[in-house]
């Protein structure tokens, strides 16, 4: 099912939602220049869905949401805009961000604090962003596309998008998927892709206050966000659990669907 709440500014935020209607909901948060759309496999898994009700937002900017002309580099638009899923979702969440979906988080709580989630699950996830930032450290395939990925020339921007894509996974993905996953970077606009990198961010006294139960996952082979920002990440947060997926690459929730949708349910359902 789609529908949509209404974010920050007025910004219309898109949402895929599936599963068990009267359960626990489980709030997907995808990564920068992505949509819902990644989460397919999440709701393709008749264990998670019969357990969980999953609502996926899409970014402002991407997917089926908005695309206002600001609020990419402000910390209280992200925040707000979960806010307003959050409230849709319901009582006690667990909030799963992927990539640049860990910041939003980050920006969330350090707006609204954590009274209103059950739990957090960090893949692959970014904590924080900008130079010096351990929250924040990037792979070599991240470092590589970037400043071209970013360029409003699609003479530039098209082939590293491309070759960019290839480098997320580490293990084979479904082709269906992989071919989103490119159009998702096609589709999002050029000034939010830029926008976005556009901030200097240190949430080391945002996760050291974390006082819900966390699950941090990441790839062992991830290029895009480094695995030293998982390890940072499990080292501010209070009785975190940190988990590799062992030879994953940045998709660990494509790439090793089965074993990441068990752990998911696992903690979920503590």
């Amino acid at each position: 099912m789609r529908t949509e709440v209404i974010g920050a500014d007025g910004a219309r935020i898109g949402l895929s939602v599936g599963g068990a209607r009267h359960a626990r909901p489980l709030v997907l948060v995808h990564g920068w220049a992505q949509s819902s759309r990644v989460w397919a496999s999440q709701f393709a898994d008749p264990d998670l869905t019969g357990q969980f009700r999953l609502i996926a937002m899409d970014l402002r900017g991407h997917g089926a949401s908005d695309t206002p002309k600001q609020g990419y580099d402000d910390p209280r638009a992200w925040a707000d805009d979960l806010a307003a899923v959050l409230e849709f979702a319901g009582p006690d969440p667990i909030v799963v961000g992927w990539s640049y979906g860990g910041l939003v988080i980050t920006d969330y709580l350090r707006v609204h604090g954590s009274a209103r989630i059950g739990g957090i699950v960090l893949a692959g996830a970014l904590t924080e962003i900008g130079k010096g930032h351990e929250g924040g450290r990037i792979g070599d395939a991240m470092r590589a596309a970037i400043p071209a990925v970013l360029s409003e020339d699609p003479d530039v921007a098209v082939p590293a998008l491309i070759e960019f894509s290839k480098a997320m996974a580490a293990k084979p993905v479904p082709g269906p998927l992989a071919q989103a996953l490119l159009g998702s970077f096609l589709s999002v606009s050029p000034s939010v892709r830029s926008a976005m990198f556009r901030r200097d961010v240190d949430s080391a006294e945002v996760l050291a206050a974390i006082d819900k139960p966390c699950l941090i996952v990441h790839g062992t082979n991830d290029r895009v966000v480094a695995p030293a920002a998982a390890e940072y990440a499990a080292g501010k947060i209070p009785g975190a659990v940190l988990r590799w997926f062992v030879d994953a690459g940045h998709l660990p929730f494509v790439e090793s669907a089965e074993e990441f949708n068990s752990v998911l349910r696992q903690f979920s359902g503590e």
